[in-house]
């Protein structure tokens, strides 16, 4: 249910624009995500008029943005049919009741709690009742409020899993907490990802590399579009790379390699090893010494390491420098 999933968050960076929620759908699955996120926001339902805003929201009043970005659902529903038609899941996070029973309506692949809403514990059961896949954001929660959302859904279903999270935009490097990864797989048992606020590709590769299953991304056109989300998103090109280096991390880790084992390597130690050759012209009778001994390429003779082996036998044969030497010709 949760096998691993790259989700391209596009979230609101549409700004309203429902041919460019579209072709974002198009561009990300181009990318490599497998998964597209969204934002379903109802004003009405999700804030107050005069509701302060964050300090990187500052061109107009979130109800007003909310009011003007968001889609009818004859629209949800043509974004739901182009993430089916280029074969990436549904994914959207609702901001309120309102907004969830829409989704439940016309059909998501996953609902993904919002960590803003990981108190919301109204909400949070009617979404764990309608038994939907349900990704959860750990972002500004505490264990504490954490332990509580979790034991609420466990109580209907095991359909969901965490992602560590930092609600910081861009998220700092020292504040991503790649250490709470091992918490939630151990604390939990549940599937954990991973929903990166970084600039760049060290945060989620490392996230892939501890554990994390689910990478979600911020992706946007242009880093220039208008709205709080573009400057800190990820344009196509970036995108491609860091899908295309998710899931070769997931594949080495899938297909781990035993060292117990070189039979894989057997030509390649012929060519790159050294066999134990005479060091100079050596007469027959002469009771081998290191000063006797050289170690060359190939290694289809007496390894080097078995030196000590052939250290003060006798030479029964005359050798040329360079010539190999071999137990037949010891005494």
């Amino acid at each position: 249910m949760f096998k691993k999933m790259i989700i391209a968050e596009i979230g609101s960076v549409h700004d309203g624009s429902f041919g460019n929620a579209l072709k974002l759908i198009e561009l990300a699955s181009q990318c490599g995500a497998n998964a597209i996120k969204f934002q379903t926001h109802i004003s009405h339902a999700e804030t107050t008029k005069n509701a302060p805003s964050p300090s990187y929201f500052n061109q107009e009043t979130r109800y007003e943005y909310f009011n003007r970005t968001s889609f009818t659902k004859d629209q949800w529903i043509k974004i739901k049919e182009k993430c089916h038609e280029f074969g990436v899941k549904f994914i959207s996070s609702p901001f309120s009741l309102e907004a969830f029973y829409l989704l439940n309506e016309i059909g998501v692949d996953y609902i993904k709690i919002p960590s803003g809403e990981m108190n919301n514990i109204p909400m949070l059961e009617e979404i764990a009742k309608a038994n939907i896949p349900t990704i959860l954001s750990s972002g500004m929660s505490s264990i504490n409020e954490l332990d509580i959302t979790i034991s609420l859904f466990k109580e209907y279903h095991d359909k969901f899993m965490i992602m560590q999270c930092t609600s910081e935009y861009p998220c700092a490097i020292e504040n991503v907490g790649l250490n709470v990864i091992k918490l939630f797989n151990e604390r939990y048992n549940i599937p954990v990802g991973f929903s990166d606020h970084t600039i760049g590709f060290a945060a989620p590769f490392a996230a892939a590399t501890l554990g994390a299953t689910v990478i979600e991304k911020h992706f946007t056109f242009s880093k220039y579009m208008y709205g709080s989300d573009a400057k800190n998103s990820m344009e196509p090109d970036d995108f491609k790379i860091l899908t295309k280096g998710l899931f070769d991390i997931w594949d080495m880790l899938n297909n781990p390699v035993d060292k117990f084992d070189n039979s894989p390597f057997l030509d390649m130690k012929l060519i790159f090893e050294k066999s134990i050759v005479a060091k100079q012209d050596l007469n027959k009778g002469t009771i081998i010494s290191i000063k006797d001994l050289d170690f060359k390429k190939p290694g289809d003779g007496i390894k080097a390491f078995e030196y000590k082996k052939i250290i003060g036998k006798e030479l029964l044969v005359n050798l040329k420098k360079d010539d190999k030497i071999t137990l037949n010709i010891l005494a």
